[in-house]
C-alpha cells in the first residue's frame, strides 16, 4: 500500500519536458552545467505555474545561494539567452515572468547551422568523389580545363552531382566518353527540365529499350533493338 501511494504521489507530481535538443547543443552555447540546470529547474517552475521564481525559490532546490542564483540568471540574460516580459493575466493585473524563447531561438538556428554545414561538407565531399569517378572512367588525370568544364556543371549550370554521374553513366553505356557528349547530355535534360533520377529514367526510356528475354516465339523471328540515343545528333 506505501509502495502504491508512492507511486500515486510520483505520477501527480507530473514531468517536466525539455527538449533533447537543449541537451545535445547546450555545451555548443557555451552555456555551463549549473546554468543549464537552473534553466532545468526555471521550466519546472513555469511548469507548476510559477513563471517568476525568485533566487530563493531557486536556492531552496539547488545548493547554491541567492547570491549565486543571481549571478547566473543576470549571466543568462547578458548573453541573451533569458529576459524578462511583462504581461496581463485574465483579470487584467501586470505581471513580470521569464522567458527562455531568446534560448529555444538560438538553440534552433544552431541546429539548422549545424544541419547546412553538414550539407554542405557532403556536397563538397559529393563534388570531389565526381571528379575521382571521371578520372576513373577516362583512365587518366583530368586536365586543367576538363576539370573547369566539370565545375561549371556544378556552379555555373545548376547539375547536382548525382544528375552529372548520371549523364557520365550514359555516356559510358554507350560507348562515347567524352566530356562534349556528357555536356550535350546535360544540355538536353536542362532543356527538358531533368532534375532528379526519376526524371533521368523517364528520359532514358523513351530512347532505349530495357533488355528483355525474347519468347519462344521472338526466337523465330528478327527482333529489333532500339540503338542508344545519340545526344550529339542534331535536335530540335
Amino acid at each position: 500500500m506505501l509502495q502504491d501511494e508512492r507511486l500515486r504521489i510520483w505520477i501527480e507530481q507530473g514531468n517536466v519536458s525539455i527538449s533533447q535538443l537543449f541537451f545535445q547543443n547546450y555545451k555548443q552555447l557555451d552555456i555551463r552545467d549549473l546554468d543549464a540546470m537552473l534553466i532545468m529547474h526555471m521550466t519546472s517552475f513555469k511548469s507548476a505555474h510559477n513563471d517568476f521564481p525568485t533566487p530563493a525559490d531557486f536556492a531552496n532546490r539547488m545548493d547554491l545561494t541567492e547570491n549565486e542564483i543571481s549571478m547566473i540568471l543576470q549571466r543568462l540574460m547578458q548573453r541573451g539567452f533569458l529576459q524578462i516580459v511583462q504581461s496581463r493575466d485574465e483579470n487584467g493585473v501586470l505581471f513580470e515572468a521569464f522567458s527562455l524563447q531568446p534560448l529555444w531561438i538560438r538553440l534552433t538556428e544552431k541546429v539548422v547551422m549545424k544541419t547546412e554545414e553538414v550539407e554542405e561538407e557532403t556536397q563538397k565531399l559529393d563534388e570531389g568523389e565526381i571528379f575521382k569517378l571521371f578520372e576513373q572512367e577516362f583512365g587518366r588525370f583530368l586536365s586543367p580545363m576538363e576539370s573547369e568544364s566539370i565545375s561549371m556543371w556544378l556552379d555555373e549550370d545548376g547539375h547536382s552531382v548525382e544528375i552529372i554521374r548520371a549523364a557520365l553513366k550514359e555516356a559510358v553505356l554507350a560507348q562515347k566518353v567524352s566530356l562534349r557528349y556528357i555536356d550535350r547530355i546535360l544540355f538536353e535534360w536542362k532543356k527538358k527540365n531533368v532534375k532528379s533520377m526519376a526524371d533521368v529514367e523517364r528520359h532514358a526510356k523513351s530512347f532505349r529499350t530495357v533488355g528483355i528475354r525474347p519468347t519462344e516465339q521472338e526466337k523465330t523471328v528478327k527482333v529489333k533493338r532500339v540503338p542508344f540515343y545519340n545526344w550529339l545528333e542534331e535536335r530540335d
